[in-house]
């Protein structure tokens, strides 16, 4: 009787081994550093553009600071894909939909000035591919794909320019 209980036990193990290797791994994407940039502007020409160029894009905003030059947005909610990559499982994308979160340092610089951002993502709903429902569980860490960023610099610059 120990043996057929033992052989059980080894067979319902492997098979538990065996599904989850099918299950594919989770391959997180690698967290890129802050994003730098150096608008060519006087402070006050750059931070006005940027507080412009952030309500024109609809960023909620929960701290904006002129004298300390920092601006926190508000987590908001945005398609997997355009400003998040929160990896893979398998050879599967995670698709679906991330809380974002972005802070700003913006320095004077003399003529110029620079603009540190700073990124906070995660999945709100989440799916495997493009097939399926999305699942608010489990919460998969995402990077910054960097384009959030350059957009809204190249939107700073160009309006300072004028």
């Amino acid at each position: 009787m120990g043996s057929t209980t033992t052989r059980s036990r080894t067979c319902i193990g492997i098979v538990a081994l065996l599904m989850s290797g099918c299950a594919g791994l989770y391959v997180s994407p690698l967290s890129p550093p802050p994003y730098r940039a150096e608008v060519r502007a006087p402070y006050d020409a750059a931070w006005t553009a940027l507080v412009h160029a952030l309500a024109k894009l609809n960023i909620p905003l929960r701290a904006i600071a002129r004298d300390s030059g920092v601006i926190a947005s508000d987590e908001f909610v945005t398609p997997i894909g355009p400003y998040a990559d929160c990896g893979r499982i398998g050879d599967d994308r995670i698709e679906g939909e991330a809380v974002v979160s972005f802070t700003i340092f913006a320095e004077d610089s003399g003529p110029e000035t620079r603009l540190l951002i700073n990124s906070k993502m995660r999945t709100q709903a989440a799916r495997r591919g493009s097939s399926g429902k999305l699942r608010p569980t489990p919460v998969y860490q995402c990077a910054s794909t960097g384009r959030f960023e350059a957009n809204l610099f190249e939107t700073v610059q160009e309006s300072t320019r004028r």
